[in-house]
């Protein structure tokens, strides 16, 4: 099996040279020219900003090369498996592997509870008015590792961590409110670390296609604030990545092969470009030879020993609920294609699968413009 994300280049590997700027421990290897811009500069204030579905490949398509981010795009890296939010938004926060927090794609199978679950609404895949069930919300708290960088920083006590979410706990009000505390909080004493995640350009793309005119005008939006608030710092670094990139999809029913729904033991799971398959043990056989019969040209299955021995949701010590969630077959989107079953909604753009355009995200590295080198720092 190949797996095209490079672990010891991902944003797992990016959280870990933020943990080891901050003093905190890390289990996976850092990025030495990400570990040399901190140590060389000492800043006060570090700040990541992640835009949600800004992918390296649409950034090229938006953005002339004289753009702000286009210029101080240092690289691009690869994101980890699936190319999801929940599963590399959770990397990014804690320096971890999907196979570590057990964060895998949008629904998960719950097998203390046995059901499948939106794990970011804590609620039934097939419940459309996404009702919080207590026993997901008690499974996730139980099993899953969420624990924040910044949350551990408060815990160390040394230096000052903030995450800036639209949602939840004091969450910002609109980009403008997102902007306005990054910068705040920037101009306070003490060194500190600042992680803000905004939902665009996904959420649109995902509404109407990821190569439209609202696209690029909300990418051109993103290019003009971040430089607008680089020029208002100073003794900061900004760094500015994506948690995946997109990819304008056609879909496929599963009800509309009833031969392949006949061999489904629950519904399916993570993703509709990286799809979870659970089978009746006595459908395994001919589930593999419909589905590459009806989809082999648009996907690559694999079982789950496959899965497991390729490592494709990174290394490290997996977390106990990791086995339970990935069912029998994993059908990985090499085309235009996604497959839904009940409760997947229906998008213009997707990601999840493994093509360029998800996978690779960018690595934007901005000194803000008036920074001078701390020696004594």
């Amino acid at each position: 099996m190949l797996v095209k994300n490079n672990y010891n280049e991902c944003l797992t590997n990016f959280a870990c040279s933020i943990r080891k700027y901050f003093g905190l421990t890390y289990k996976h290897s850092t990025l030495d020219y990400i570990d040399k811009i901190l140590e060389e500069y000492k800043p006060k204030n570090v700040v990541t900003i992640l835009c949600d579905g800004m992918g390296s490949n649409i950034m090229d398509k938006m953005l002339d090369e004289d753009s702000f981010l286009i210029k101080n795009r240092i690289k691009a890296i690869t994101t980890v498996f699936p190319a999801t939010t929940v599963a590399a938004t959770t990397s990014v926060t804690t320096g971890l592997n999907p196979c570590e927090t057990a964060m895998l794609g949008w629904h998960m199978y719950y097998k203390d509870i046995d059901k499948t679950i939106t794990v970011f609404r804590n609620s039934a895949k097939e419940d459309s008015d996404y009702k919080p069930l207590k026993e997901a919300i008690d499974y996730n708290q139980k099993h899953m590792i969420r624990k924040t960088i910044s949350a551990e920083i408060n815990e160390h006590g040394k230096y000052k961590g903030y995450d800036l979410f639209p949602f939840g706990n004091n969450c910002y009000h609109g980009i403008n409110d997102m902007f306005n505390r990054i910068k705040s909080l920037c101009h306070e004493k003490g060194k500190k670390y600042i992680y803000a995640y905004n939902t665009e350009p996904d959420y649109t793309m995902h509404e109407v296609g990821c190569d439209k005119e609202e696209v690029k005008s909300i990418i051109l939006d993103l290019n003009k604030r971040i430089e607008d608030l680089s020029n208002e710092l100073n003794d900061t670094i900004i760094f500015v990545v994506a948690d995946h990139g997109h990819h304008n999809v056609n879909n496929l029913f599963i009800k509309d092969y009833p031969d392949i729904e006949e061999c489904l033991l629950r519904n399916t799971s993570l993703e509709p470009r990286a799809v979870n398959f659970f089978i009746k043990p006595d459908k395994k056989d001919i589930f593999v030879k419909l589905f590459n019969k009806y989809f082999g040209v648009d996907f690559d299955l694999y079982s789950m020993n496959d899965v497991i021995e390729s490592k494709l949701f990174g290394d490290g010590e997996e977390n106990e609920v990791f086995r339970d969630a990935l069912g029998d077959y994993l059908a990985i989107a090499k085309t235009d294609k996604t497959l839904l079953y009940t409760g997947s909604e229906i998008l213009k753009s997707q990601h999840a699968g493994y093509t360029d355009d998800e996978i690779f995200v960018p690595l934007i590295v901005i000194k803000t413009k008036n920074f001078k080198k701390n020696i004594n720092n």
